[in-house]
């Protein structure tokens, strides 16, 4: 419960903080980018770049997580065969039991 208010409150903060930002900097920013230009204000611009972030972050995410659930899928396929492999150890019978 404590968590949660800590967590509301910092983000109560920060939206302050982001709301002063683009209250103090509102000015026009030409941006180009080698194929185009263009201009925006400054709020507008750090959100969209905030939002490319984000979205580059949760592309570079997705291609980890896919690896890893493709080396999770061989590594179960490893074990199912090497558990196949003792169970049919265990059923065949010792030559020097005695």
């Amino acid at each position: 419960m404590a968590r949660r208010i800590v967590f509301l409150i910092l983000l109560c903060v920060l939206l302050v903080v982001a709301l002063a930002f683009a209250a103090l900097n509102s000015g026009p920013v030409t941006v180009n980018l080698g194929w185009v230009e263009t201009t925006m204000q400054k709020p507008l611009l750090l959100a969209v770049v905030f939002a490319m972030g984000w979205l580059f972050g949760l592309l570079c995410l997705g291609l980890v997580m896919l690896r890893l659930a493709l080396e999770r899928r061989r590594l179960r396929r490893a074990l199912r065969l090497a558990e196949a492999e003792v169970n049919t150890l265990r059923s065949v019978p010792t030559a020097n039991a005695d």
